[in-house]
C-alpha cells in the first residue's frame, strides 16, 4: 500500500494541470482546486485506471473548474473539479437542501459539495436517459466528475454566446427544446439556462453545467422555468430570432407534462 508521500510523489508526475506553464494567478487557483483531498482523489482515478492524465483547463466557473484529461488510450475527458471552499458551500446548499432527491443531506461542507457532485452526475443521467444532448457522465467520486469531453483536437466546443449562427431562429428551437423536454422528460428544471450554458459541437447545441437543476417538483420550480425561457429569448431576439413569449412556452411545458401524467394514468 503506497504511503501517502509516495501517492503525492506519483501526483507530482502525473497531474500536468499544477506544474507546466501556469502564471501566478492560474497557480492561486490550483491551490484553491487541488487540495489534499482532492489529489488523493484524482490518485484513485489515476491508479484505477480512469484517469491517465490531466492536460489543460477548459473553464473555470463559479462553483469549480474543467480539465482536459485523458485515460489510458489517450481518449479525452473532462474532469470537472468541484471548490471546497466556503463560499463555493454557500452557494450550492440550497440547491441540495431544496432538492427532494437530497433531503437529509445536510452538515458539513464538504458532504454538501460531494452531495453536488453526485447531484450533477445524476442530473446529467437523467437529461441523457430523455434524450436531451448533455455531456455522458463518465464517474463521479467526492468532489470531481468525469464527463465526455465536448469539443475536438482544437480544442473545447464553443459556447453559443461566440458562435456565429446561420439560423438564430432553428437555433432557438432547438435550445429551447431542452427546457420543454428537460421538464417534461427529465422532470428537471436547469435553473441557469444561459448562452453561456450550451456548447455546440457540429452545429449542435449541447446543454452543460447541470449541477443547479432541480427536480420538476420543487417549490419553485415554475419561476426557475420561468427564468430559463426569459434568458433564452432575451439572447436570441438580440440574434434576430423568432421567439415564442414566456407565458406561451410555459404553458406548452407545464400542460404537456400534465397530458403526458393522465395519458400514463389511462394505460
Amino acid at each position: 500500500m503506497p504511503s501517502y508521500d509516495e501517492k503525492y510523489a506519483f501526483l507530482e508526475k502525473r497531474v500536468d494541470a499544477l506544474r507546466t506553464n501556469r502564471t501566478g494567478d492560474e497557480r492561486q487557483t490550483d491551490g484553491q482546486v487541488f487540495d489534499k483531498k482532492t489529489l488523493m482523489t484524482i490518485y484513485d482515478f489515476m491508479t484505477g485506471g480512469v484517469i491517465d492524465s490531466i492536460h489543460y483547463p477548459i473553464s473555470t466557473g463559479k462553483e469549480g473548474n474543467v480539465f482536459y484529461a485523458e485515460n489510458e488510450d489517450k481518449e479525452p475527458m473532462a474532469l470537472k473539479i468541484f471548490r471546497t471552499s466556503t463560499s463555493t458551500f454557500k452557494r450550492v446548499t440550497r440547491y441540495i437542501e431544496g432538492d427532494p432527491r437530497f433531503k437529509g443531506v445536510a452538515g458539513n461542507r464538504w458532504k454538501m459539495i460531494y452531495a453536488w457532485t453526485n447531484k450533477e452526475y445524476r442530473n446529467l443521467q437523467r437529461y441523457s436517459e430523455a434524450g436531451i444532448p448533455v455531456p455522458e457522465p463518465i464517474a463521479f467520486d467526492k468532489n470531481c466528475l468525469l464527463m465526455e469531453f465536448i469539443g475536438n483536437e482544437t480544442g473545447p466546443a464553443p459556447q453559443l454566446k461566440d458562435y456565429p449562427m446561420d439560423d438564430p431562429t432553428e437555433m432557438y428551437d432547438e435550445v429551447l427544446s431542452f427546457i420543454i423536454d428537460g421538464w417534461q422528460d427529465a422532470h428537471l428544471v436547469h435553473g441557469d439556462l444561459s448562452e453561456y450554458n450550451v456548447l455546440i459541437q457540429d452545429g449542435q447545441p449541447i446543454l452543460i453545467d447541470c449541477g443547479q437543476a432541480m427536480t420538476n417538483d420543487f417549490f419553485n420550480a415554475k419561476d426557475l422555468l420561468a427564468r430559463d425561457i426569459k434568458n433564452v429569448n432575451h439572447f436570441f431576439k438580440g440574434k434576430g430570432a423568432d421567439v415564442i413569449p414566456i407565458e406561451t412556452v410555459i404553458e406548452e411545458t407545464i400542460d404537456g407534462s400534465k397530458d403526458e401524467e393522465e395519458e400514463s394514468e389511462e394505460e
